[in-house]
């Protein structure tokens, strides 16, 4: 079960879910939608997926929340880090996330370094951003540590 400052959302476990089964799927095991989220449901210490989004308050789904340690990648490099800031966008699907990084993230592809600490960058509801690399990797991918 992952560490949080407040209760999550039944919109933020299903998200927990579809990771779930993609991972699973990564790894050769696949997982029905059902059972990812009696999985997760299970992890977050409820009996089952009905009881959880009964106990759950609706509410908007946060991919991360500040002070939350975080992993993911960010310009196609591994990175874990802190999360300092979130700031949910006007279209209400989107939010800014400010991500301090433990180790400096190196972006550049050629043989001299260009260091980031921390980034400032939007991400949709699944922590995943919009925008794109030239080869088609979103900027960033974003998930609880």
């Amino acid at each position: 079960m992952s560490f949080s400052l407040d209760t999550p959302s039944a919109a933020s476990l299903k998200s927990e879910a579809r990771v779930l089964r993609d991972e699973r799927a990564t790894a050769g095991s696949p997982l029905t939608q059902g059972a990812a989220l009696e999985e997760v449901a299970r992890r977050h210490g409820y009996r089952d997926w009905n009881t959880a989004v009964a106990a759950l308050p609706e509410r908007f789904v946060t991919p991360v929340q500040v002070g939350q340690r975080v992993k993911g990648t960010y310009l196609g490099r591994a990175f874990t880090g802190l999360v300092l800031g979130m700031q949910l966008l006007p279209d209400m699907r989107h939010y800014e996330v400010t991500v301090k990084f433990d180790k400096p993230v190196n972006v550049s592809r050629f043989d001299w370094p260009i260091e980031r600490v921390r980034v400032r960058t939007t991400v949709n509801l699944d922590g995943v951003s919009p925008a794109r690399t030239s080869d088609g990797e979103p900027h960033m991918r974003l998930r609880r540590a």
